[in-house]
């Protein structure tokens, strides 16, 4: 029976073509958009399940209450591991304390690469379980060993053997490779690590032992829990292990183990609760996927009940000759499963073609699994769940045609089919419309942050890294050889990047400071000329200036700072910081955007600063002509001539500051696209019905421009049904964008309000799309001769 099904079923797909091809397209496309959403839902939820260790290992985190708020923060100071491994000994597998992954150039014979890795203790290497290609994970435990991944080894030694061969990171730090392992996965938190050196090393050399106490929080912890351990109990040990040995702190800060488990999706903190984080993106562009299934297998309902007036006859004359209800119901499965399969197929194709440019959106690397036998069967599932959602009621209402009725031709005015088709048609829209709404809240959202005044000129200014003490000491004769060229402007040098102000300190007084105040400042150190080559704007006092000795200790501060303070009259008030040393505030700056746009202006002090804090270049490109190749290849003949051991690398502040809106842009991509897909599937449902109702009512036409209707009188007979759907969805779509959209706005602190423009903006695309969709056939029908349609009636 299911030969014959199959075979009728192939008959009846070829006999109705148009049908196929609305109906195949609809799921096609649908299915294409719920399997690239699937594989990157699948990677984020797998994010470092590939670590045999991963439900045991754990970042060591701390809650600190600062007045009545509590920040959490990453990271630690380098004596909180062996004081874990002293007295908790038994409870940690491994604990090891880390750097954070960053570049570092690395010179071997005629090569300089600039390799991203990390400084770490031994026991990182055993709880990741590296897989060695050569060596031991345990060689970190001699300080001057290195073990580095595979590709690293590729990139640096190409054929030779690494093992055993040397090279410096800084004039201090030599170290010899005793390890190579297989590069780790790029799904996990550690895919940047090309290379683990020994942290011993890092300590030594740059004498963290002598400098840092208990106060800093530098580095990462993580640890691995010994068996039959669990994170909550073990986290109430460890508690108050800082209050215990930081005596000096009037901050109370409670240590926590945060699971690998929660790293990736769980990051966020507020007031010490875990509010979750990347979740929300994976769960939103999840229910998406299922809104895109939902659609295409409503399309298929849609047009398999409209396409079923033209099945009648055959059906009556089935049930006649002795066919079953049951019977025509496995029919119209086998029929709706063979196209539900091949699109599937036709999908699959696709989604592998599209999947380089999906990765390049979502920064991802992902693939379709053909070898993973799961992933069949999970295909399967999805075209039985799709087939089920498509099928059902298609199928069920189609066999239920009375024979004596449908050989009549009386199945036309099937009023609950009707009822059902336009619920559906709403149904379709309520979700484009709402999709449509969030794509235009993320897009003002950005332009509302890209809009922000920032309080500087970031224009033609080129950051470029100091790598080395001896190119800190040469300040100002490398910068005399930079202003030598005329393609370069102005030259200063600063602690960080003025588009990344990320250095805060604590430990300020000022007259009138909250005794409980725990304060925090961000902090930026410049030299003579920062101000004005960033052109801040000084609304109070003076900018830094050479001609005053006492500047060496002078703040200039932003308006945040003067507002945090407190101060009326900030000029002349002093601030003591350090060894009882008073900084004298003699300027005040309009807020600069230092950190993300989305983000608060953060209190800030400006220090004028000459010495070993200076990690960054500030070059001014004059405006011209050639003048930005001109000032680069002067910077790198000024570079190469006095830092030859290093990398030449520069960023454009304009670039650095587009960075901050990569992951908004990346959002808007998304739900745009798969709003489109939305918006497209419902157009094609509309699209078919349409058709079918101009087919319909073609008599009803003929007759209607006999009669001296226009085409204009009977283009809005046909649409206005259709408008009419079109509104009741956008009725109940927008109050259900708002909400979601408001929902995703308050994760920003700057940020628009879903305002009218939005809903005007998102009203008016979805009507004309759908009256653009519907007016195709309806247009083309009535323009039929009415003497050929009532002929052929």
């Amino acid at each position: 029976m299911i030969k014959t099904n199959l075979k009728i079923g192939f008959r009846s797909i070829l006999k109705h073509k148009g049908f196929l091809a609305l109906n195949a397209g609809g799921l096609i496309i649908g299915l294409t958009a719920v399997l690239l959403i699937s594989l990157w839902v699948y990677s984020e939820l797998s994010f470092n399940k590939s670590f045999k260790n991963y439900s045991d290992i754990a970042s060591v985190m701390q809650h600190i209450a600062e007045g009545e708020e509590v920040r959490t923060y990453t990271g630690q100071p380098m004596q909180l591991a062996p004081v874990l491994r002293d007295a908790y000994g038994n409870h940690f597998k491994y604990v090891a304390t880390s750097t954070r992954d960053r570049e570092y150039d690395i010179d071997y014979g005629e090569k300089v690469l600039s390799i991203r890795g990390r400084f770490a203790e031994p026991d990182l290497a055993l709880l990741l379980d590296l897989e060695m290609v050569t060596g031991s994970r345990e060689a970190l435990t001699d300080m001057s060993s290195i073990l580095i991944s595979k590709s690293t080894a590729e990139n640096l030694f190409g054929s030779e053997n690494p093992i055993g061969k040397a090279f410096d990171f800084s004039p201090t730090m030599k170290v010899k490779v005793a390890g190579i392992y297989e590069d780790l996965p790029s799904n996990s938190s550690f895919d940047d690590t090309g290379f683990i050196a020994s942290f011993e090393l890092l300590k030594t050399t740059q004498g963290y032992e002598e400098r840092l106490g208990w106060g800093n929080f530098w580095f990462l912890v993580y640890a691995q829990l010994q068996d039959g351990n669990t994170l909550q109990e073990v986290s109430t040990l460890i508690k108050d292990i800082r209050n215990d040995n930081y005596t000096e702190s009037t901050r109370e800060a409670k240590l926590f183990l945060h699971p690998m488990s929660k790293w990736h999706l769980y990051s966020e903190f507020e007031n010490g609760v875990n509010v979750g984080g990347d979740i929300t993106g994976v769960t939103v562009f999840g229910i998406i996927g299922l809104f895109i299934l939902f659609l295409a297998c409503i399309n298929f309902m849609n047009l398999s009940t409209a396409n079923a007036l033209k099945r009648g006859k055959e059906v009556g004359v089935r049930k006649t000759l002795g066919s079953s209800r049951k019977q025509l119901v496995f029919q119209f499965f086998t029929e709706s499963f063979v196209i539900i399969f091949f699109s599937f197929c036709i999908a699959l194709g696709f989604a592998y073609i599209l999947l380089p440019q999906f990765n390049v959106i979502t920064l991802k690397e992902l693939a379709i699994p053909f070898s993973d036998l799961s992933f069949w069967g999970i295909s399967a599932l999805l075209i039985f769940i799709t087939g089920i959602l498509s099928s059902l009621y298609p199928s069920i209402y189609i066999s239920g045609f009375k024979p004596v009725k449908v050989l009549k031709g009386l199945i036309s005015g099937n009023k609950s089919a009707v009822a059902i088709r336009k619920t559906l048609i709403v149904t379709q829209f309520v979700i484009s419309g709402v999709l449509i709404i969030a794509t235009l809240t993320v897009m003002s959202q950005i332009n509302h942050a890209k809009n922000r005044p920032i309080g500087f000129n970031k224009d033609l200014l080129v950051s470029m890294p100091i790598n080395t003490s001896k190119v800190r000491q040469s300040f100002d004769l490398i910068k005399r050889e930079f202003e030598e060229s005329p393609y370069i402007d102005q030259v200063t040098a600063s602690d960080v990047r003025i588009t990344s102000t990320t250095t805060t300190n604590g430990g300020f007084e000022w007259r009138g400071k909250d005794p409980k105040l725990e304060e925090e400042f961000y902090t930026i150190r410049a030299t003579d000329g920062f101000g004005k080559m960033v052109e801040w704007e000084i609304i109070q006092g003076r900018d830094f200036s050479a001609q005053f000795a006492s500047d060496s200790l002078a703040f200039i501060v932003n308006e945040a700072a003067v507002k945090y303070m407190g101060f009326k009259n900030p000029i002349g008030e002093y601030v003591k910081w350090g060894k009882n040393r008073n900084y004298e505030i003699i300027g005040v700056v309009k807020d600069m955007v230092g950190l993300s746009p989305f983000d608060p202006i953060v209190p800030t002090l400006y220090i004028l600063h000459q010495g070993d804090f200076l990690n960054y270049f500030n070059i001014k490109i004059a405006s011209g002509d050639n003048a930005i190749q001109g000032a680069l290849a002067k910077m790198e003949s000024v570079f190469q001539k006095h830092n030859p051991e290093n990398l030449f690398s520069y960023r454009f502040m304009d670039d650095d500051y587009q960075r901050n809106f990569d992951a908004e842009k990346r959002v808007a991509k998304l739900i745009g696209l798969f709003a489109l897909v939305a918006i497209f599937i419902s157009c094609l449902g509309v699209l078919g019905l349409s058709t079918y109702m101009a087919i319909q009512r073609k008599k009803e036409i003929g007759i209607r421009k006999v009669l001296g209707a226009s085409v204009q009188a009977i283009w809005q007979l046909l649409s206005k049904q259709f408008m009419v759907l079109v509104l009741i969805s956008l009725i109940i779509a927008i109050p259900i964008g708002y909400y979601i959209s408001t929902l995703w706005l308050e994760e920003y602190s700057y940020r628009i309000s879903v305002n009218f423009g939005i809903i005007a903006s998102s009203g008016v695309i979805i009507l004309g799309i759908a009256l653009l969709t519907v007016s195709v056939q309806i247009i083309k029908a009535a323009v039929v001769n009415p003497v050929k349609s009532l002929r052929t009636e």
